[in-house]
């Protein structure tokens, strides 16, 4: 399989999606992970109705290991520790506090682009779809995951147009439900999966997000 560009990947997504519609009132909350996700999002939400927001989430690294993550935070100051990784490694109280600093410099530098005086539409009580354009190893999603129902979803579903196939049961782990139409047995990357994969400046984000802002 291999889609035209995100908004066409993420009309089949939505296909897919069909039976979230109508859920609850007012509808599902569909969240695209910024950049590549929103695109996708907005094409889900096209389908399934209900509101659009972004997830914005930062992975608490750690530092000599910055791919392994301690925790990870949000908005709102919702804060997940990953209390063995903490453990295993020997980082301090001190020092994690030190890397959430930096990190929730970089959280509101990021919303104040793409938010504005918007605020995130809360998630308490929703059914919540998380997405993104493709997972190759599941770690920013599961991060996502985890922000996200520490702000008490309803339901929490994660959907994604392409995945490897390894990165799905730890998907499953964390959220009620996981779609995803195409898992290749080789992935070699998410890119592969589209003709157009290009990389979205801010803009183009905002505009999917406002799109009747001037």
């Amino acid at each position: 399989m291999l889609y035209a560009d995100r908004l066409s990947a993420g009309r089949a997504l939505g296909s897919e999606l069909t039976h979230l519609r109508a859920v609850d009132t007012p509808g599902p909350l569909v969240l695209g992970l910024p950049r590549g996700g929103v695109p996708v999002a907005a094409a889900v939400r096209e389908a399934i109705g209900g509101d659009l927001d972004i997830l914005l989430v930062r992975k608490l690294g750690v530092p000599w290991q910055p791919e392994l993550a301690a925790g990870a935070i949000g908005e709102h100051g919702v804060r997940v520790i990953n209390s063995d990784v903490v453990r295993q490694t020997g980082l301090d109280t001190r020092r994690l506090d030190a890397i959430e600093a930096e990190e929730r410099e970089e959280l509101a530098r990021r919303s104040a682009i793409w938010r504005g005086d918007h605020p995130p539409i809360p998630l308490r009580d929703r059914t919540v779809v998380l997405v993104d354009d493709g997972i190759a190893t599941g770690a920013s999603m599961v991060v996502a995951c985890r922000v996200a129902r520490a702000q008490d979803p309803r339901r929490l579903v994660v959907a994604i147009p392409v995945a490897a196939p390894e990165a799905l049961p730890r998907l499953r782990a964390e959220a009620d439900e996981v779609v995803c139409p195409h898992a290749p047995a080789a992935l070699a990357g998410v890119g592969g999966a589209y003709r157009d994969f290009h990389q979205l400046a801010d803009a183009e984000v905002s505009r999917l997000l406002r799109p009747d802002a001037r």
